[in-house]
């Protein structure tokens, strides 16, 4: 499901409510729900691989727990990490940490991710999924005006099947998809 083009918020828009966020890497609250998809990925991974947290936000904290880990993480933010150089490079793993919802071409954004992945690699995707119409209807997360994009596990099932992926789902707001 996606909100109409014209209800999307303009980038101005979008920047000044990410600068509300309160997104601090010592935040031990908030490391705990970013654990959500940093425990099931890190467990899949050697040590030493390489990855990238796109849509790392104003505090990048994803790629602080990777790097502790022993992993090498670049990261990518379209208002707070412009660096577009992390699209020349490929990687074992990507996050995308409460990001999709945020993207106004999300098909055509996973697909660039899904192709920088190196055989094996695996793309973590967090997100709250539609469960079904109905509840969308009296949804909270429909109502963040920068959420305009939602997603469902069958979604994800489709785009691994699309991909020739695996889908593993370890939560509620959790999938990762490996290339195999």
């Amino acid at each position: 499901m996606f909100l109409d083009e014209e209800f999307r918020p303009t980038p101005e828009d979008e920047r000044r409510h990410y600068d509300l966020h309160e997104n601090d890497p010592a935040d031990m609250g908030y490391r705990r729900f970013l654990s959500r998809l940093f425990v099931p990925m890190n467990e899949r991974l050697p040590t030493g691989s390489e990855g990238l947290d796109f849509g790392s936000g104003p505090g990048p904290t994803l790629s602080v727990m990777f790097t502790k880990a022993g992993h090498q993480v670049r990261i990518y933010d379209p208002f707070y990490s412009p660096d577009e150089t992390v699209f020349e490079s490929r990687y074992d793993f990507i996050t995308a940490s409460e990001v999709v919802e945020h993207l106004h071409s999300p098909g055509q954004e996973l697909k660039r991710l899904w192709s920088l992945l190196r055989p094996g690699g695996r793309l973590g995707i967090m997100t709250k999924r539609v469960r079904d119409r109905a509840a969308f209807r009296t949804w909270h997360y429909r109502q963040d005006p920068t959420h305009v994009s939602f997603f469902s596990l069958d979604t994800f099932a489709w785009l691994a099947e699309q991909w020739r992926g695996e889908l593993i789902v370890p939560g509620d707001d959790v999938v990762l998809i490996q290339r195999t």
